[in-house]
């Protein structure tokens, strides 16, 4: 498996070795001791696991979920192609507002690690786009939060406005600057805190 930083401080793409034969292939999308020599630790405990179907020009995101208790998440796209966004919202984090796009699809078959703390927005670029995420904490509602894709201070790589299809909720998110005035992005030192606690 080969690895490699993204441009968010902490978050990283993996892509595994695919062994194709006359049956079709297999590959393992996450893999422990490529993950640790990488990271310097194990994969998060799993709490949850997602699962997500998309059509063409569907935007999710940019979601996080409030910290604490935060979420990590590993991410692949089991089936169609996507353009996977990684979001440093982490107040005084080297990499404020930087952010990273990875092209997950069913050819290279890479996954990205999401650090505690960081937002996660993705494209779908084909129809039956299938995207698989591992999650650090359950599910609860009042904790997930969400920025809109469309601020300009970030500039994400997005398709067309009039052929992206948001959902309600992500039409209407905060910018960054508006969440980060009202106190609804998580610290970076918290976020590290909380993660040395979930892997000591």
């Amino acid at each position: 498996m080969a690895a490699r930083p993204l441009r968010v401080e902490g978050a990283y793409a993996f892509t595994p070795r695919v062994f194709p034969d006359s049956r079709g292939a297999f590959l393992s999308p996450y893999q422990e001791p490529a993950f640790t020599a990488t990271v310097g630790h194990g994969l998060f405990p799993v709490a949850q696991t997602n699962h997500s179907v998309s059509a063409r020009d569907v935007v999710r995101g940019v979601h996080y979920t409030l910290t604490p208790p935060g979420a990590a998440k590993y991410v692949y796209c089991a089936r169609g192609s996507a353009v996977d966004i990684v979001v440093d919202i982490r107040v005084g984090s080297p990499t404020f507002g930087a952010w990273d796009a990875v092209l997950l699809d069913q050819s290279e078959h890479r996954a990205v690690y999401f650090p505690l703390g960081l937002g996660h927005a993705f494209v779908s670029l084909q129809d039956d786009t299938v995207m698989s995420y591992m999650v650090s904490s359950s599910y609860v509602p009042e904790h997930e939060l969400a920025l809109t894709v469309l601020d300009p201070a970030l500039g994400l790589p997005l398709p067309a406005r009039d052929r992206m299809i948001l959902s309600d909720r992500d039409s209407v998110a905060p910018t960054l600057a508006e969440a980060a005035a009202a106190g609804a992005l998580p610290r970076y030192e918290e976020c590290l805190r909380i993660e040395k606690a979930m892997y000591a």
